[in-house]
Parts: structure tokens; C-alpha cells; sequence
């Protein structure tokens, strides 16, 4: 019994702890902001009005660009049985919202448990365990990977095309970039390129063989975002071909804010990695296999920095391999740290000291953030007080709630609505 509990504990051990910290996170902050808003809404209404699509709600608010119904499909999927329990036992509907963000959540980290194990095989376990450490002193990987965001949707297929570079099988790992390219995201074409010509020109695959891969791989993605979405747009429809003309041609996204070329690197990737932005630029000095990696990652930060609208979502698919060369440096710094120099018979705590205190300033980084965060969403928490009043005393015992445009935005979907007496 023992050595079965140290093998699951071995094989499964990282997992609970990333899964618990995004379980809390879930808990502990379960609105949603404007911009996950259209795969909620989506989930809300593939989960409890199934196939009357004249009831959904993006035909009466579209938004400013279409986006794909494929990844509300897969969590809804994932997260139907456990709503059916809940529909049948007329738990309120803000149930349904944990579980269908618990689910989103369960897919982007068994990704990332993928890109994990590959760092294991290829960097050895101490590697591996820093990845760990890293990833959860940090506050918005796991803080994001239960957002419904396209980002995020993007991520899991990014994390798995990162592991299977990792592993080496190259071709695959350009098809999962293809698709998450032409269905989730079109910005992931900026980390395609530079991964696909690092890896051309270290010979890992040849030109035409890639080519041939990714045009196989294209048809299949437009293919299918094509007919699912054109079924629930009820139009003939390619949202993310939508979405780059609207962001990259037109260069609308702009209207929204604009930032100078240097933020990325000099407020996202600080705040997103904290003691790993450091570590990982020492990563590259101590181990040549990071180059291959980080370099095509960074490559992509800087292209994506052209972009006059920046926002620190767009940039955390980048996350993984850079905290991979952090994980690298952290193992080379702890290692040396307890031994003994034999000339002078003192021990080296010094890196090792440095280490731990900047992880303990990430710790208290997380905190502030997550304190933060709990705080922006007061339209959800107004809502739910809302709730707590009671029933209506007029004579049809119904409340009729408008809900304007500020409180869509901060927190209310229509996973937050309650049954009679409210409308």
C-alpha cells in the first residue's frame, strides 16, 4: 500500500499541487470579466438550452469580433454530466459556472502535465521539481488556466506543441500550432514562424515534409471551424480569419488602448514570471539546450511587441518554455549551494540564499496580486447580494433586474442568474 501511495504520489504529486492552487482560485474568484464573456455565455447556453439556438445569447450580442464555438463545445462536453446532476437537483446555477471552469481547467493542466513530463525526460527531475515551484509562486498562469479566454484555449494546444518539441517529433508539434493558429488564435502564427524556422534550420524536419503537414493540418482546422461555426452563427463564417482582420489588418484593436514596444518586457513578463524573469535570462547563459527554445519564444514576445495594443493575456502562452529555462537556472543555483569547497571547507549559500528570498518575494507578489484580483469583480459579489434580499412583494412575486453594460463587464453572466422570482 505504501509503495503504491509513493507512485501516485511520484506520478500525480505536481499535478495536485497545480490543480489545488487553481481549485482555490476558482473558488475563491468565480466571476468572469468582459473579455471571457462569449465562451461563457457560449457554455451557459450549449449546457441548458442545447440545440435552440434562437435562444443564445450571441445572436442578441454578437460582440465586437466572432469568436469559435469549438472550445465552448469541448468544456460543455466535459462538464455536461456534472451539470446534469446539478440541473436535476435545482442547485442554483452559479454551480454550473465552478464546474464548467474546474473543467476548462482540468484540460489546459493536464497540457501542461504533458510539457511537464517532457521536461522531466529531457532535463531530469530536479528540473522538472523547479518548474513546479516556479509555476505556483506565480500568480497568472494558474489564476488564467480556468478562464474561458481564447488565449487560454490557445494555451493548451501551445503546451502541447511545446512538449512534443521537446520530445522531438517536431511535425506534431507544428500541427497543434496550425490549429490553435487558424481556430483559437491567429497571433499564434507569430510563435509558429519562429519555431518552425528554428527547427528547420537545426534539420529536425525537412521543408517540404513540414509543409506538407501544415497545409493537411490548415484545411482540417478551417474545415471544422468552418462548418461548426457557421452552423451556430448561422451564417457562413471563419471567426478567427474575422478576428486577424479586425486586429492585424484593419489594426482596430487599437481602439482599445495602445502601449509602448517596450511593455511586454518591461511590466507583462515581470509581473507574469516574477523571480523567473531573472532566472530564465541566466538560463540562457547556463545551458545551451534553453537557446533553442527560449530564443523562438522571445522572438514571438518581440514580434507581438510591433502591436500597438498590448494586453499581458496576449503574451502568456510564452510562460512554459520561459520558466523552463528559469526552472534550469534554479537547479544549477540549488545544487552547488550545499557543497563543500575543498579549499576552504566552507559551504556555497550564497546563490541559494538569493533564490530563496526572491521566491518568498514572489509568494508575497502572488498574494497582492490574488488580493487584487478577488476585488475586480464587484458586479458578481453586487449580484449575489442582490439575491440575498428576497423575494419580490408585488403581485406577480417577480424582480425584474437590469443588468447594464458596466456589471456585464465585472462580473455577471448568465451562469450567475437565479430562478423565480427573478428576472
Amino acid at each position: 500500500m505504501a509503495c503504491n501511495s509513493g507512485k501516485f504520489l511520484d506520478n500525480y504529486g505536481y499535478d495536485l499541487i497545480l490543480g489545488s492552487v487553481a481549485a482555490f482560485y476558482v473558488l475563491a474568484v468565480p466571476y468572469t470579466k468582459v473579455e471571457e464573456s462569449f465562451n461563457m455565455q457560449a457554455m451557459h447556453d450549449i449546457l441548458y438550452y442545447r440545440h435552440h439556438l434562437d435562444k443564445y445569447d450571441h445572436l442578441e450580442f454578437p460582440g465586437v469580433v466572432p469568436r469559435t464555438f469549438i472550445g465552448a463545445w469541448l468544456v460543455s462536453i466535459l462538464a455536461s454530466p456534472i451539470v446534469a446532476v446539478i440541473k436535476f437537483l435545482h442547485f442554483p446555477k452559479i454551480y454550473s459556472l465552478l464546474v464548467v471552469r474546474l473543467a476548462l481547467g482540468c484540460i489546459i493542466l493536464s497540457t501542461l502535465r504533458f510539457f511537464r513530463l517532457q521536461i522531466r525526460r529531457k532535463f531530469g527531475r530536479q528540473v522538472e521539481a523547479f518548474f513546479v515551484i516556479l509555476t505556483v509562486l506565480q500568480f497568472h498562469l494558474l489564476f488564467y488556466s480556468t478562464r474561458p479566454l481564447p488565449n487560454i484555449l490557445a494555451l493548451g494546444l501551445v503546451n502541447m506543441a511545446s512538449g512534443y518539441w521537446l520530445k522531438g517529433s517536431c511535425y506534431t508539434a507544428l500541427q497543434f500550432l496550425v490549429v490553435a493558429t487558424l481556430i483559437f488564435r491567429c497571433d499564434v502564427l507569430l510563435l509558429a514562424c519562429p519555431i518552425g524556422l528554428q527547427i528547420l534550420l537545426t534539420r529536425s524536419i525537412s521543408l517540404w515534409r513540414g509543409i506538407k503537414y501544415c497545409i493537411v493540418t490548415a484545411l482540417f482546422s478551417i474545415g471544422l471551424t468552418v462548418v461548426v461555426d457557421s452552423v451556430m452563427w448561422r451564417r457562413i463564417i471563419w471567426p478567427e480569419f474575422e478576428v486577424f482582420w479586425f486586429n492585424s489588418v484593419l489594426n482596430r484593436s487599437s481602439e482599445w488602448g495602445v502601449s509602448p514596444f517596450h511593455w511586454y518586457f518591461t511590466s507583462a513578463l515581470p509581473r507574469l514570471l516574477l523571480v523567473a524573469y531573472p532566472l530564465f535570462m541566466l538560463g540562457l547563459l547556463l545551458d545551451r539546450r534553453t537557446l533553442a527554445y527560449a530564443l523562438p519564444v522571445l522572438s514571438f514576445v518581440i514580434l507581438y511587441s510591433k502591436l500597438p495594443h498590448k494586453e499581458l493575456r496576449f503574451v502568456i502562452s510564452s510562460l512554459p518554455v520561459l520558466n523552463l529555462s528559469a526552472a534550469i537556472s534554479a537547479s544549477r543555483i540549488d545544487v552547488p549551494s550545499y557543497v563543500i569547497d575543498t579549499t576552504t571547507g566552507r559551504r556555497g549559500f550564497g546563490g541559494y540564499f538569493i533564490l530563496e528570498c526572491s521566491c518568498y518575494f514572489s509568494s508575497g507578489c502572488t498574494i497582492l496580486f490574488f488580493m487584487a484580483s478577488y476585488n475586480n469583480y464587484p458586479s458578481g459579489y453586487a449580484l449575489r447580494k442582490l439575491h440575498q434580499l428576497g423575494r419580490s412583494k408585488n403581485g406577480t412575486g417577480e424582480i425584474w433586474v437590469h443588468i447594464d453594460t458596466f456589471s456585464a463587464m465585472n462580473g455577471i453572466t448568465r451562469f450567475c442568474e437565479s430562478d423565480f422570482p427573478w428576472r
